[in-house]
């Protein structure tokens, strides 16, 4: 699946939940999916017209003067629904914390110990944010079952990064603090 039609499927996916106006749309890709997907915000303005000069959103006059609102139209739910049935292409991993501890003899314990306080804290973090998603939805109604896997799986992650920090952390506790010690 190209990086384009990547995009498609989360803007698609995105509307598929509520019309959104442009500026609606790039807040719900942030903060929601965000917690799994990553989309860069200069590709969903040119995705909004793509999608549209194709039949599979329509621009309708949003609440404020010059704004709009798009909408999901059939023929864009059915192309969704092809983009989600594509089999799922997964990235090489690219992750800087596990290359920098993979080379930790050149950078030394001490600094490798402040990394994973940091990934920890980070997890803890997210693991906070998450229970906060479940608080407020909980409050609104529940979570959706479809997307309450997406939040189970960031809640499953992130105490395994916290569990793995914890042993990290014990293991470097060992070792000495500078290269070359």
């Amino acid at each position: 699946m190209s990086r384009q039609e990547q995009t498609h499927m989360a803007v698609l996916g995105a509307l598929s939940v509520e019309p959104m106006s442009g500026y609606a749309l790039r807040e719900a890709i942030r903060d929601v999916l965000g917690h799994f997907w990553n989309e860069s915000f200069g590709q969903i303005y040119p995705a909004l017209t793509s999608l549209e000069e194709q039949g599979f959103v329509a621009r309708q006059p949003g609440a404020r003067s010059g704004s709009s609102v798009f909408t999901l139209t059939p023929a864009g739910r059915q192309r969704l629904q092809a983009l989600l049935s594509q089999p799922i292409q997964t990235a090489p991993p690219r992750n800087g914390l596990l290359l920098r501890l993979f080379f930790g003899r050149v950078l030394g314990a001490a600094a490798c110990r402040a990394l994973v306080t940091a990934a920890r804290d980070e997890a803890a973090g997210h693991l906070a944010a998450y229970a906060k998603i479940r608080e407020t939805t909980a409050a609104e109604g529940g979570v959706d079952p479809y997307m309450g896997l997406t939040l189970s799986f960031g809640e499953h992650v992130s105490r395994a990064v916290l569990a793995w920090a914890d042993e990290a952390l014990a293991t470097l506790s060992h070792l000495p603090g500078e290269p070359g010690a």
